[in-house]
């Protein structure tokens, strides 16, 4: 240990029994933390993690739109999930779930972005608007195959964001699409004058336009929105970008395509070229087990060598977005360009029986923790990264709830969400992590990953997750600047890595009160189960 970084330090020289050893105590505030003596080993724990929260600093806000969703038309994300038309027997709203927009309204759910996903580059917003029986189909190329009949356009899409409180995030088609078209789709839904597009929209019973601030110019246009190579695309992002207009008040917050996980020269091509004539820049990060595609492994059935490999996996965000940003510095050094991780999670292969391309997967407690440690690096990374869109919302890939006919399950992930929505736009607090490893083989990471913030009323939050699924881990933390009373908590746990929900069992795994976490003055004292997200409360 070099420096005071973590209290002041004693040294004393002990004889015991004819030997001499020398022992090192930290001490926080007049308490012992640590006991270490000369062969390593110690008395309070195996492995030394050490937190200091500066509870008085801070001057970044977390985004709520960090905690952002994705719904593609893709499987039974749309049809199936969200929407399940006005004459079905489950209860809804003008075609949408009622306890689907409860279930996300309970966790705040901030933005949602659709049509997609590859399949918005191939979607034509006017086959989506006016009366159902006479909108076009058109065949799902991407996802299935399918045939979509576009019952699910424009309208429904934003009454939906109306029901939930959110903020709409609009994909534009660059792949397929004209610039026109995406001219005339800002000014259908966001003109409030006389024109052919605002007529056309109160014909089809909006009378009043809506509030569209988030725009994506394309989406992955390096693979299945084009096959691009960033020269060419950031070329058609200019120009497409010029037509979408701040109609009648409404500010757009332009976004362009950015690059497919570690491909940095995108993003120096794009923010070298185009930088000035965009609001944020996207880039996505998909974890999988196995090679470039496809994905191995079902969610349930999994080792501990599949339950390291997704931990490192999320560990790569922090890299990731570390990276990036630093192309973004050179060319924004104020940070005025959001970077907008819109599609994120786990990937794995579909449940057996299923359709191949409707990419319906269950959801564990490993995809908990892989949740958990990618917000908690968003969080630390919010100067930069103004949003993230986890996907999908419904019934693909990394969902918040699957549904069956009538019945719904909330997964872990969702209950992560709800965990974390403590963060929504509060104040991110400096941390100083100390961690011990978990190893695994001959490979290992770091045990633990953290993010706290303060929120208006004043109250410190801190998430904490411990990717060890074998053993605890005992943290000792400094709260600065900070004379707590109280602390509280929820823990997500189980005894098994796999755990889940199912319809059948549907609350195997949620939230429990936390109360191994105990104040002395302002040092913090928790013991962290084995493969758990631990979030405090703390004032």
């Amino acid at each position: 240990m070099t420096g005071d970084k973590f209290g002041k330090r004693a040294i004393r020289v002990i004889r015991t029994r004819g030997t001499i050893s020398l022992v090192l105590m930290v001490v926080f505030a007049g308490n012992c933390f640590l006991t270490l003596t000369a062969d390593g080993a110690t008395d309070e724990t195996k492995t030394a993690n050490r937190l200091v929260v500066h509870a008085d600093q801070g001057e970044e806000m977390i985004s709520r739109n960090i905690y952002g969703h994705f719904s593609e038309d893709l499987g039974r994300c749309i049809s199936g999930g969200f929407w399940v038309g006005e004459d079905s027997p489950i209860p809804n709203t003008r075609g949408i779930r009622n306890d689907m927009v409860e279930a996300l309204r309970g966790i705040k759910i901030p933005v949602l972005r659709w049509p997609g996903g590859c399949f918005a580059d191939e979607y034509h917003w006017k086959d989506g608007i006016g009366p159902r029986d006479m909108r076009p189909s058109m065949i799902n190329t991407h996802w299935g195959g399918v045939i979509e009949n576009n019952h699910f356009g424009t309208h429904e899409f934003l009454d939906l964001c109306e029901q939930l409180g959110c903020e709409p995030y609009i994909s534009a088609n660059v792949g397929s699409g004209t610039v026109q078209e995406l001219q005339q789709w800002a000014e259908y839904t966001t003109f409030d004058g006389e024109s052919p597009m605002a007529s056309l929209r109160r014909a089809n019973g909006r009378e009043k336009p809506w509030k569209i601030k988030y725009w994506g110019v394309g989406n992955e246009n390096w693979g299945c929105g084009g096959n691009m190579t960033p020269e060419f695309y950031v070329d058609l992002y200019k120009r497409y970008q010029t037509y979408i207009r701040d109609f009648s008040g409404n500010k757009t917050y332009k976004i362009a395509c950015g690059a497919n996980k570690a491909d940095y020269n995108w993003t120096e091509v794009l923010m070298q070229e185009a930088a000035w004539r965009m609001s944020g820049l996207s880039v996505h990060c998909y974890i999988w087990k196995g090679g470039d595609w496809p994905p191995e492994g079902l969610a349930t059935e999994f080792d501990e060598a599949g339950w390291f490999a997704f931990l490192k996996g999320a560990l790569f965000m922090d890299e990731l977005l570390t990276k990036h940003s630093a192309i973004m510095d050179k060319y924004d050094p104020d940070k005025r360009i959001g970077l907008i991780v819109d599609e994120w999670g786990t990937w794995h292969e579909v449940e057996p029986g299923t359709n191949p391309g409707f990419l319906y997967q269950q959801n564990t407690l490993r995809d908990a923790l892989v949740a958990g440690v990618c917000l908690n690096i968003l969080n630390r990374h919010c100067d930069r990264v103004k949003m993230a869109n986890i996907a999908q919302t419904v019934n693909v890939l990394q969902a918040m709830i699957l549904t069956k006919d009538e019945k719904m399950v909330l997964t872990p992930t969702y209950h992560v969400f709800d965990m974390y929505k403590a963060h929504h736009d509060a104040t991110l607090l400096p941390v100083e992590l100390q961690s011990g490893d978990y190893k695994f083989g001959d490979d290992r990471i770091p045990a633990l990953s953290v993010s706290a913030s303060r929120d208006k009323q004043g109250r410190i939050h801190i998430s904490l997750c411990n990717l060890d699924p074998r053993a605890g881990a005992k943290v000792v933390c400094e709260l600065r600047g900070l004379e707590p009373k109280k602390v509280s908590g929820q823990v997500l746990t189980a005894a098994e890595m796999n755990a889940h929900n199912t319809f059948e069992n549907p609350e195997q795994l949620k939230p429990a009160s936390f109360d191994d976490a105990h104040l002395h003055n302002s040092t913090l004292t928790v013991t962290l189960p084995a493969k758990s997200v631990v979030v405090l409360k703390v004032h």
